[in-house]
């Protein structure tokens, strides 16, 4: 019997049940038919947020970051590239604090860039300021146990 994973939908906010077996071949929302797990970074609003640190059984590191933030801008190439190396084992968000302020407070955000990683419905571990690319799958590979 396949074991199923579940994925919050990023665009729409859907939970999909996805086949572990099939997670590497580029599943596709029930609902709005975009890709689950392509490596890309997407943006989502504290809703679909908080949907995916609830349900999630994949790996999902969210960054919290700003446009005016320097370091944020920075990181933002780095956090790109550990997408695409960590997929489809782990998936990489980003949300605006500038746009959703109050989703700082909810998260208790000290500093930006913060990275808080989600997996089986919490969070396991944060990181703050920014960092490089290998850093960022390093992270997410000893704290979430993720092999690739």
């Amino acid at each position: 019997m396949a074991r199923f994973l579940k994925m919050t939908c990023l665009n729409c906010g859907i939970v999909n049940r996805v086949p572990g077996e099939k997670i590497g071949a580029g599943p596709k929302c029930g609902t709005c038919g975009s890709r689950m797990n392509d490596g890309k970074v997407r943006e989502m609003d504290p809703a679909v947020l908080a949907k995916a640190a609830k349900n999630d059984d994949l790996p999902l590191l969210v960054d919290f970051w700003a446009p005016w933030c320097g370091p944020c801008r920075m990181m933002a190439p780095a956090f790109q590239e550990a997408a695409q190396s960590l997929a489809p084992n782990a998936r990489l968000a980003k949300i605006n604090t500038e746009d959703y302020p109050k989703v700082s407070m909810k998260n208790n955000i000290r500093g930006i860039p913060a990275l808080i990683l989600y997996q089986n419905g919490k969070e396991i571990a944060r990181q703050a300021g920014a960092i490089p690319a290998n850093a960022i799958e390093d992270f997410v590979r000893q704290k979430a146990k993720v092999t690739s």
